[in-house]
């Protein structure tokens, strides 16, 4: 029932209430507006589902997922988490069960090492699901709880004094996450064993009203599926109960997908299964004698009969003889020891603690794999045992094995293997001396051979290869989170490295060079990362580069306002940082929403000062929805990890370093881009801090940690993120003269402001010898945040015993710490790059693409008597002296004789002069055989020696001359090379053309024209004018182009002058009546036949030249012997004889006249 609303209250005067209405109007329609307001508002939410794409949509957290989400009082990350595997038992047993199956995997991993302590996961269980604490909290605020699960040197968990002065690091606390993701693998194992109990059950109860099955075989795998403490030991339960349960037919008038059935359905369908279970020994009762859980002491019972006798009274007509019955019925005890779970744990242990993995080229390998590929180190691999794999070692293997340049092979040693046949035989085989005994034993060793190596083994080798993936997999993902830890636990730029919180984060001039479209830009930042004032520059070269920035820094400082100047401006630094994340914020969604209208090399330069000023936001901005974070490079094998893979680790990352470091909420309100890590603070999530971002943006400013729960969080939440959010006089609250509680500005969690308040009140009333007064609490906490040396009066240990709080030490360690200094960065101090880094910085290279040994392209730039100016593919310059150039160097007295501009040269990094970016290279044949020292070679790694001929087959692809692409637009040029160009013209009508870099150097161009079917003709085209400041100029076409002794101005104009006219006489020739197609040999053949019809004529013909292309061969026969002379084919004509013929028949008249004067 509704309330009904009255419109006068008992007591209340009749006057009030009538100017109440004049006031503000009659509550009825007040009610009804309303209402009204309501369902608008409900309109406006259909509407925009209605305008928007649900992708947008779930981009911008707008579904209504993401509204239960954000209203629900429980940490954003635990519901997606729980979202992701089910609801969580929350009960004493549930977690006290899932402790021990934690510990017991942790002990599988780190062995007798292992120092966590069991109640500690206990403790951690029960705060992360039944107090909803996230990991940060947890790490920060319950240490006593769970000492052994953090890091043993964390500060003062050591069991030393307390030291005040000790400078606390940021930890990466990899222990709690580990905890959390054996926490996830824990409830996703036990909710698919709760699933299989279920479908199990019912499926035995439905097969059972429909077929005799037995009971005991189910109970039995009932029972193997409770013990089962892995997914690999889930799956086998699930094989075994999948083989000896299947599906039955479906009944009539219903729907099924056709399935192919196993030869094991076959033969158990014509009622093999009977004959098979007479072998002995079930597959049960053999896993159970491996595992030892039972031992028979009964001996087995030979039957009376051969097994060909008995094997009679099953044939049918799929099985029409004893021996195909005999084969049938081992198959199926075969599969079904495959499929034993207790068997397969057998010979799992002993396959992962013994197999050996050997890798080998393939032939294409051995071309492609040199001493730099990145599959050299796993070219040849030599029985390396699989407890041996390490690092990202096994993803190369398969990587390369997809490539197809490697073949890797698993093996079990053959004593091992032995031990397997052995143990087994010995529980499976008959212990009779008999005939019958003999034979059936024969038979079960056909059994255990085809069990061991027809499915086991195979099996095993399936499961070691994701193994080795899952292994390689984690610690390459550690890899790549500790890149980027290091990254974003460094600190700010600060002069000369001052760790003053009070100290403001330095005004900021980035600079980003562009080549002049852009131009080179400075963004002038002030000290809260806003843009300025932007200047452009042209291009900076390198030898001026210092000169020429100090002089654009001038210029932009005469244009600012003198409050942006002081005298230090004369006296600043210059520091070198890495370009590589400010090109992702240029090209993200983020940067046109913060900086709209801005150019893209601006949006960079301002990143890349904010990075300076603030890592960790800058960082946290491209950790939004498009997962632009994910495109940083930070680990060389990144690419083998799944995009959902690296991001899990991101936010793991950011979680742990963002709640360490804390949010300034007041200097975030006013410059938003400083909100970016509030996703990642405990308790809240990318929903979460949205909505409470747009809250306080319109507040403007906070003055009390408690006014949080105003701003839309709930009360667990709020516990979760209070202590990591920081309220300071910062941003718009500096202007206020409102009270702010100092323990807000530090660490300390509300919880604990009483104890932080009684310690000092202690310790102010210790120094000034007062008695408690009503303001004491607040002027004893300005007193010890004033004055830190009176902490250091206080023994820790002394004062917890006095306060009966022994249990709390790491509470009140930082409570000390924070009343003394809060919100100390405890973050590494900026570094600045080396030389080294500088170089590969500037140069875009790494050690591993230009480090010195190196085999390189360098294209030849400029040659002098004594060396050759060159450039690399990566645009470093190159120097290559005489004498390096070849062995017998000092013999060649001008370089410019062996090579030309243009050319491309194959060569080594000899040595590096990174002071200069210039880079020595050597291309002797000796230096060039010298294989890289490898550094650290894998002791299993084994280069084995290759058959001649294969080497040499090998070795032709190599052979190849190579050529550099051009940057030509024409519709008869392509960047292929000679082979693939006869390739594209094969298929084409004779006459057609094409043009194609030369092999000759980045100065010349190939024509090639298809004269005929499999003759192809190639003219060289020489370029001149063509500037050769960089590389990209060489890569242009020149101004001018020459053919002979003919010049072009372009590509157009040899098509026209060039190529036409050559073609159409080339058709001339080939359709003139006197043309004949075939070798020189085959036309000499035909004139032969046509002399003996005509022996008084002197015969001839016109054919294609073959050993010539591009040239004709007029052959004729005078009296007996053929005779040959060559015809070129020129733009103008024919040429016979030093003559130009515009006409053929012309020449032959000539040849006919003169045909003594050759």
């Amino acid at each position: 029932m509704r309330r009904k609303i009255k419109k006068y209250k008992q007591g209340t005067d009749s006057n009030a209430l009538r100017y109440a209405n004049d006031l503000f109007g009659d509550p009825e329609e007040l009610l009804k507006l309303r209402k009204k307001d309501l369902k608008y508002n409900e309109k406006i939410e259909r509407k925009l589902e209605d305008e928007f794409e649900p992708m947008v949509l779930t981009e911008k957290y707008m579904t209504e997922k993401d509204d239960e989400i954000r209203k629900l009082d429980v940490p954003e990350r635990m519901q997606i988490f729980e979202e992701a595997i089910g609801i969580v038992s929350l009960d004493d047993m549930s977690i006290q069960e899932e402790s021990n199956w934690i510990y017991a995997r942790l002990l599988q991993e780190q062995g007798q090492g292992c120092l966590i302590n069991k109640d500690d996961i206990v403790n951690f269980l029960e705060m992360y699901h039944v107090q909803k604490l996230e990991i940060p909290f947890i790490a920060m605020y319950r240490k006593e709880q769970c000492r052994s699960l953090l890091d043993s040197s964390d500060d003062d968990d050591d069991g030393s004094d307390f030291n005040l002065d000790k400078k606390l690091e940021t930890k990466w606390h990899k222990g709690l996450w580990m905890i959390q993701d054996l926490d996830k693998k824990w409830i996703l194992l036990r909710k698919r064993k709760t699933a299989l109990f279920g479908y199990y059950t019912k499926r035995f109860e439905e097969e059972t009203c429909k077929s005799d099955l037995n009971k005991s075989l189910f109970e039995s795998v009932m029972k193997s599926l409770k013990a089962t403490e892995t997914e690999r030991e889930v799956d086998d339960v699930d094989s075994k109960f999948n083989l000896h349960f299947p599906h039955c037919e479906i009944d009539e008038g219903q729907y099924k997908r056709p399935n192919r059935k196993s030869q094991y359905s076959i033969c158990s369908k014509f009622g093999i299964k009977e004959f098979a279970n007479k072998f002995g020994y079930s597959a049960e009762q053999l896993g159970l004698a491996l595992s030892l859980e039972k031992v028979f002491v009964d001996e087995l019972e030979d039957a009376k009969k051969t097994p060909e006798e008995m094997a009679l009274n099953y044939e049918c007509a799929m099985f029409g003889d004893s021996q195909a019955v005999l084969k049938g019925a081992r198959h199926m005890a075969a599969v079904e020891i495959s499929c034993e779970p207790s068997i397969r744990k057998y010979v799992r242990g002993i396959f992962m603690e013994n197999a050996v993995v050997s890798t080998s080229p393939t032939p294409d390998g051995n071309v492609v794999i040199d001493s730099f590929h990145r599959f050299s180190a796993v070219k040849w691999l030599r029985e390396k045992p699989l407890r041996k794999f390490d690092g990202v070692q096994w993803l190369l293997i398969q990587k390369a094995e997809e490539e197809k340049l490697l073949q890797v092979t698993f093996k079990l040693p053959e004593n091992q293997m032995n031990r397997i046949i052995s143990e087994c035989s010995e529980h499976y085989l008959s212990v009779g001396v008999s005939k019958y005994a003999q034979l059936w034993n024969e038979q079960r060793k056909l059994i255990l051979e085809d069990a061991v190596h027809g499915f086991v083994l195979p099996s095993m080798e399936k499961e070691a290869r994701s193994l080795l993936t899952s292994r390689a997999k984690t610690q390459l993902l550690s890899e790549y989170g500790q890149v980027l830890w290091n990254k974003v636990s460094s600190g700010p730029y600060r002069r000369n490295n001052n760790t003053s919180e009070e100290e403001a984060a330095p005004r900021v001039l980035a600079c980003c060079w562009g080549p002049g479209n852009p131009e080179t830009t400075f963004v002038m930042l002030d000290s809260s990362g806003e843009l300025v004032d932007v200047l452009y520059s042209g291009s900076i070269g390198l030898r001026s580069r210092d000169d020429e920035i100090y002089e654009a820094i001038f210029q932009m400082v005469e244009e600012l306002p003198l409050n942006y100047v002081d005298d230090r401006i004369y006296d600043f630094p210059l520091v070198y940082a890495d370009e590589s994340l400010p090109r992702l914020y240029e090209n993200s969604r983020i940067s046109s929403e913060q900086l709209p209208q801005q150019a893209g090399i601006v949006k960079r330069a301002v990143s890349l000062g904010r990075y300076l000023q603030n890592p960790l936001a800058m960082i946290s901005t491209l950790c939004g929805p498009g997962r632009d974070i994910l495109s940083w490079k930070l680990h060389s094998f990144q690419d083998f990890l799944d995009p959902d893979e690296k991001y899990e680790m991101v936010e793991q990352v950011m979680v742990d370093i963002t709640n360490q470091v804390g949010i300034d909420i007041n200097l975030a309100a006013s410059h938003e881009w400083l909100f970016s890590p509030l996703q990642f603070v405990s308790g809240l999530g990318p929903r979460k801090a949205a909505s409470l971002q747009k809250s306080l943006v319109r507040a403007g400013s906070i003055f009390v940690r408690k006014e949080l729960i105003n701003h839309g969080i709930g009360k667990k939440v709020f516990v979760n993120a209070a202590g990591f959010l920081r309220i300071r006089r910062s941003g718009l609250a500096c202007s206020s003269s409102q009270f702010i509680d100092l323990l807000d500005d530090t660490r300390i969690h509300p919880e604990s402001y009483g104890l932080a308040q009684e310690l000092a009140k202690d310790v102010y009333a210790h120094d000034t010898v007062r008695g408690d007064e009503d303001d004491a609490i607040e002027m004893a906490i300005e007193h010890v945040r004033d004055e830190p040396a009176s902490l250091r009066k206080v023994v820790l240990d002394e004062y917890l015993r006095s306060k009966n709080q022994e249990n709390k030490k790491e509470t009140y360690s930082l409570i000390m710490r924070e009343l003394s200094c809060g919100f100390q960065d405890w973050r590494s101090l900026f570094k600045e790059v080396d030389s080294d880094e500088e170089f590969y910085m500037i140069s875009g290279e790494t050690k591993e693409t230009i480090g010195e040994g190196r085999i390189v392209q360098a294209t030849v730039k400029k040659v002098t008597s004594g060396k050759a100016k060159c450039v690399l593919d990566c645009g470093l310059p190159g120097i290559l002296l005489k004498e390096d150039y070849s062995d017998d160097g000092r013999d060649i007295v001008d370089l410019s004789n062996k090579l030309c501009e243009g050319d491309i040269v194959t060569c080594k990094v000899k040595s590096i002069l990174k002071q200069r970016y210039h880079v020595l290279l050597v291309c002797k044949e000796s230096e060039m055989r010298k294989h890289r020292n490898l550094g650290d070679v894998d002791d299993y790694y084994h280069e084995e020696k290759r058959n001649s001929v294969l080497i040499e087959k090998e070795k032709v692809p190599k052979e190849k001359k190579q050529f550099k692409s051009r940057m030509i637009v024409h519709p008869r040029f392509q960047n292929i090379t000679a082979e693939q160009a006869t390739v594209y013209l094969s298929d084409k009508n004779i006459g057609e053309s094409i043009v194609r870099p030369s092999s000759r150097g980045l100065n010349h161009l190939t024509l090639m024209i298809k004269i005929s079917d499999n003759v192809y003709a190639n003219k060289e085209i020489i370029e001149g004018e063509k500037e050769n400041k960089d590389i990209v100029s060489l890569q242009r076409i020149a101004k001018t182009l020459k053919i002979g002794n003919e010049t072009f101005e372009d590509l157009d104009e040899v098509m026209d002058r060039y190529v036409d006219p050559l073609v159409t006489h080339l058709m001339t020739m080939l359709n003139h009546r006197k043309f004949r197609t075939g070798t020189k040999s085959e036309i000499d053949d035909l004139l032969r036949v046509e002399k003996g019809v005509n022996p008084k004529m002197v015969v001839y013909s016109f054919g294609v030249s073959h050993e010539h292309p591009g040239s004709f061969i007029l052959s004729y026969i005078r009296s007996a012997n053929p005779h040959h002379e060559y015809i070129g084919l020129y733009p103008k004509g024919f040429k016979f004889r030093k003559r130009m013929f515009g006409d053929l028949d012309k020449l032959a008249a000539y040849f006919k006249r003169h045909i003594d004067n050759q």
